[in-house]
């Protein structure tokens, strides 16, 4: 149920205590039908109506004095004891100036004879809904008399003419003062001169037009001394403006320290976390955030352990005593595990360094994270799965090669005994059979890592790979000149699958251009492209819409991007073709 007065514009419910139900009803008739959102209800005595009252949910009381039991005063005496703020209209027809006297000295709000005829139900409505409204105004600054005094920023109430006309405790912490002493003080006095000038020539015209304004300027404190203030400045509806301040001196001075490194941090792929010389979060990169699911306010200016254990703060307080030491290393790392916002604890390398920020003083520290859980998991996957690959490819090189080459070798004595439109038959079957074979081993030797990285020329190695491909009248284009660290060998796997790929697809006059795109490279044709309900099938190993194809071509080229870390797309050549774009890649250089 609804407590204390309700929200204002909304339904006003009044208890009507009369100890005549008829006339009771009367009144509520009239009353409700004069003003709608009107809702009366009645008792008949005081008793009663106490009882009613419990609940907290009604606006007002309108009382008889004349009743059994207890009157009228003895009831609005009972009730002030439980609620001293409910309206109360005595409405009585006993009128005497003792009496009205009586009522008001008990706490009635208002005093009011009844009369005869109906006018006076329509000045009763009036009445009611006046004092209910003007009783939810009180309670609605109370509220936020509470809520600016209790506030943890600043907030201060000007005049039309510039002047303090109340502050909370924060604003006078804030300049360093009492409440009472900026009461009728101007606004200009808590700027230096050449700051009130600005505030007076750019942000009051602001607010003026805009009704609001936020921003950083200079404070000046009563003991002299100047502070960077935020500022928020809103006007209201009567001329008064409402002014919030916070002092963030500290954080900008761990802005200026921040800075220094922000822009390095940012670039970097893995986590990264900075701690103030107390072991709290002063600042976390994007990375950090996509990682663990911490948002950067999140956990500023938390303590460190909300992502780590005991053990992991004390090895790593630990790790910083010998950073710190007059022997000790530039840096430190140790395995660790990251509790993540969603509960999981995701293992880590936590790489440690100090940060000096000025000379030798020790300010805080900086911390790179390198998930390591997938790590381990494939390793052990991947050797559990060479094992597997190193079967497969004793398999397909021994017992599918070598039935594969008695076949070929009697198809040969076939054709020289005797002369038989099927021999070709069995001859492209065979020789289905035989590229089917390779481009299965291919697959399989793709493998979940690369085995060498090194600068790899895009451009000759492109070159080199188009002599290996059956292009007939095809021609190629080389647009880009650019190196990038990868698995020649691989790489090469990529580029020929996708070039044999465009040359079948596109036909023998095709045009295939190897270009640049600002984080990789790409494979376009100038063919009839690939249907966009198409494009997610096409790196499935075996599909093809090719009879001569094998479809390992393109799974193939996925695998090799895969396990360099890069990603490969479909999208329209610029000619209407297909551009298999090859993206995250990293240039020899950046």
């Amino acid at each position: 149920m609804a407590s204390g007065i309700s929200d204002p514009g909304g339904e006003i419910r009044v208890l009507h205590v009369d100890d005549q139900p008829d006339f009771a009803a009367t009144v509520a008739a009239f009353v409700e039908r004069e003003i709608d959102r009107l809702d009366v209800e009645s008792e008949v005595n005081a008793s009663d109506g106490l009882s009613r009252l419990a609940d907290g949910s009604f606006d007002c009381v309108v009382s008889d004095y004349d009743m059994p039991g207890r009157n009228g005063i003895e009831f609005l005496e009972a009730l002030r004891e439980r609620r001293p703020e409910l309206p109360f209209i005595l409405y009585t027809g006993k009128g005497s100036e003792e009496v009205a006297s009586d009522a008001i000295a008990a706490g009635a709000t208002d005093y009011f004879q009844k009369e005869s005829g109906t006018d006076q139900y329509t000045v009763l409505a009036n009445r009611i809904e006046t004092l209910v409204e003007r009783a939810r105004a009180r309670r609605r600054q109370q509220r936020q008399a509470a809520a600016i005094e209790t506030a943890r920023e600043g907030i201060g109430i000007l005049d039309a003419d510039g002047d303090h006309v109340s502050v909370n405790r924060a604003y006078a912490d804030i300049y360093r003062t009492d409440p009472a002493d900026l009461v009728g003080s101007h606004w200009s006095d808590r700027y230096p001169d050449d700051e009130a000038g600005y505030v007076h020539a750019e942000v009051r015209p602001r607010v003026a037009e805009d009704g609001y304004w936020r921003g950083r300027t200079t404070g000046l404190r009563t003991d002299g001394t100047t502070f960077t203030q935020e500022c928020a400045v809103a006007a209201t509806e009567h001329g008064a403006t409402v002014r919030t301040v916070r002092d963030v001196s500290d954080r900008v001075e761990s802005e200026k320290q921040l800075n220094r490194y922000r822009t390095l941090v940012e670039a970097l792929h893995d986590p990264v976390y900075v701690l103030d010389e107390a072991g709290h979060f002063e600042f976390v990169n994007e990375a950090f955030v996509e990682t663990f699911g911490y948002e950067f306010d999140e956990v500023l200016g938390d303590d460190v352990s909300v992502v780590k254990d005991e053990t992991a703060v004390e090895q790593g307080v630990t790790n910083l005593g010998r950073i710190l030491s007059s022997d000790g290393p530039d840096s430190l790392y140790f395995e660790t595990e990251i509790r993540a916002k969603d509960g999981e604890s995701i293992p880590c390398e936590d790489h440690m360094a100090a940060l000096p920020y000025e000379g030798e003083t020790f300010n805080g520290s900086v911390g790179i994270l390198r998930d390591i859980s997938d790590r381990k998991r494939k390793t052990r996957d991947l050797k559990r799965q060479n094992r597997r690959l190193d079967e497969f490819a004793r398999v397909v090189t021994h017992d599918l090669r070598s039935p594969l080459d008695v076949a070929r070798g009697n198809l040969d004595l076939l054709r020289e005994e005797c002369d038989s439109g099927r021999i070709d038959a069995i001859d492209g079957a065979l020789s289905r059979m035989d590229e089917l074979i390779s481009d299965l081993l291919g697959l399989a030797r793709v493998g979940d890592e690369t085995d060498t990285v090194e600068s790899v020329d895009l451009a000759a190695l492109s070159a080199d790979c188009w002599r290996h491909v059956e292009t007939a009248d095809a021609t190629v284009r080389t647009e880009i000149d650019r190196s990038v660290r990868a698995d020649r060998s691989r790489v090469a796997q990529l580029l020929e699958n996708l070039m044999r790929n465009a040359v079948e697809h596109g036909g023998d006059d095709v045009t295939v251009m190897v270009g640049e795109l600002a984080d990789g490279f790409y494979v376009e044709d100038d063919g009839a492209g690939i249907p966009d309900d198409e494009r997610e099938a096409v790196f499935e190993a075996g599909y093809t819409t090719d009879r001569r194809g094998t479809g390992f071509g393109l799974s193939i080229a996925s695998r090799v991007a895969a396990v360099h870390g890069w990603d490969i797309d479909v999208a329209d050549g610029a000619d209407g073709g297909t551009r298999f774009e090859i993206t995250g890649v990293e240039f020899v250089g950046e």
